[in-house]
């Protein structure tokens, strides 16, 4: 395989936090089979691999686009390949290679593993190769790993779910809930800040079931405990949790583990009881209120986050009026919004009740303005506070009069503050005075009160004196970008 240490390649990464762990694990084991990662100004690579989602609207749509006007490239690029994988090609299978043919392989999500492994059959075949494995074949984590960040990492500790919401086609693609082992996370944990991680996101499709694999239902809470006497792990945060599985039990580790954030992300997709029976969600807006007043009695500092869906079939003006008295009530520090729209294959898709779009539209106005709204407010309350900024990669923004650093707080709150004064790398903790608040940032005008160099600011400084294109490689294999960079994991939502 000589002539492939020099072939490179890019991978494009559509949906929510799950794709970009999985779209880490292509292209560490690209790079294992001695692939190189294509610098960004290419204009072309050798072979293209699009992770696809089939939540997203007009997925479909987007994909065959893309594919269309890579096309004449490739007619002009001979031995190029592309490669379609994620959840698209899990539900569409043949029909990619129908529709384009000159795509090169298929793969599902249950078979990542394989894809250095199809490329090579396809060049040496000359025809695309299709493979869609039913079920999974190794937990995604046993695979080699390209991170993206070298202070911040996501831990898959499930893949797969249980729930069978009518909007959701993700659980006939993903498959069953499967469950890794404690002590396989943990090791991973271990082994991530040992390269000299920091922050870990603990990542699953409905992330607080975990356990009812491995039957143990009190599992979750336990983790986030454990998590807590790993020496050198600053910040654990998980996504997403389901409102039915969320007990008291995760609610006091939340809340005595000093390195588990006071951050919560938990989907809610309508206030009303009605559209919630509809949804098949098993939980009813007191269900969900409660638990919001049990996070906030335990940690009054928390930042809570949401997903909602407007317009779901048969919403009425009063179901939709539930919503917004559920936003007033929850006065999330962000939410997620969402259009509703049909998903072939999902029940939600046949209903009656489907909202005129002019009408979907009008109520989503609303619904952002509340939100808008609530967030200002909420954003508020955090003037004069002293909080301790990680600080992310990239320059953050920039005016006339001064460069600014950007990062996140504890709560995940993005905030912008000036450049101090002594130098600080990405990783490195800042502690600054928060002046001033907008809807979806704070910003820090003073000088930092304190600047505090970490192993992660170590470990950034090192890859960076390496050639970019080496990324960071692990045999224990380990995800990472900054825990707000992506959509929220799984198929909750629709828009």
């Amino acid at each position: 395989m000589s002539e492939q240490l020099q072939r490179t390649y890019t991978v494009k990464t559509h949906g929510c936090q799950m794709n970009v762990h999985d779209s880490e694990r292509m292209a560490g084991l690209l790079e294992a089979a001695g692939y190189v990662r294509a610098p960004k100004d290419a204009d072309v690579a050798d072979v293209v691999v699009f992770n696809t989602c089939a939540v997203r609207e007009n997925a479909d749509n987007k994909l065959y686009g893309n594919l269309g006007q890579l096309a004449p490239q490739k007619a002009a690029h001979p031995g190029m390949q592309i490669a379609v994988g994620g959840c698209l090609a899990q539900k569409d299978r043949d029909t990619i290679v129908k529709r384009a043919p000159w795509v090169d392989v298929v793969f599902g999500t249950h078979n990542v593993g394989k894809l250095p492994v199809l490329l090579e059959r396809a060049r040496l075949a000359r025809e695309a190769q299709v493979e869609i494995a039913e079920s999974l074949e190794a937990f995604p984590s046993t695979l080699p790993t390209r991170r993206e960040s070298a202070y911040a990492a996501w831990v898959s500790i499930s893949v797969g779910c249980n729930n069978t919401c009518t909007f959701c086609i993700v659980p006939a693609l993903r498959g069953k809930e499967k469950d890794r082992r404690p002590g396989d996370i943990l090791a991973e944990v271990e082994a991530l800040v040992a390269e000299g991680v920091s922050e870990i996101t603990l990542l699953g499709q409905n992330v607080n079931a975990y356990g009812s694999d491995i039957g143990d239902r009190q599992a979750f809470g336990k983790l986030l405990r454990a998590c807590g006497s790993v020496e050198g792990l600053e910040r654990v945060r998980f996504t997403s949790p389901h409102p039915k599985d969320f007990t008291d039990d995760v609610i006091e580790a939340m809340a005595q583990t000093p390195n588990v954030m006071h951050q919560l992300h938990m989907p809610l997709q309508s206030g009303s009881d009605t559209v919630l029976r509809a949804m098949r969600r098993s939980y009813r807006q007191e269900r969900y209120l409660g638990i919001i007043e049990k996070v906030r009695a335990a940690m009054p500092d928390a930042a809570i986050s949401t997903d909602i869906i407007v317009g779901f079939p048969g919403e009425t003006e009063e179901d939709f009026e539930q919503t917004l008295h559920v936003v007033r009530e929850a006065r999330f520090a962000q939410a997620y919004t969402f259009q509703y729209s049909k998903r072939p294959g999902t029940p939600a898709a046949s209903m009656d009740g489907q909202i005129p779009k002019a009408v979907v539209q009008e109520r989503y106005d609303r619904l952002v303005a509340l939100q808008e709204e609530i967030s200002w407010a909420e954003n508020k309350k955090q003037v004069g506070r002293v909080v301790e900024v990680m600080v992310a990669e990239g320059e953050g923004r920039k005016d006339d009069a001064t460069r600014r650093l950007s990062g996140r707080a504890p709560d995940n709150r993005l905030v912008h503050f000036a450049r101090p004064s002594s130098p600080v790398r990405p990783g490195d903790m800042v502690t600054v005075a928060v002046t001033y608040a907008a809807p979806h940032h704070l910003l820090a005008e003073g000088e930092a009160l304190a600047v505090r160099r970490t192993r992660s600011g170590d470990a950034w400084e090192a890859r960076t004196a390496a050639p970019r294109s080496q990324g960071v490689m692990l045999g224990l294999p380990t995800v990472g970008v900054p825990a707000a960079s992506a959509e929220p994991a799984g198929g909750c939502s629709v828009s």
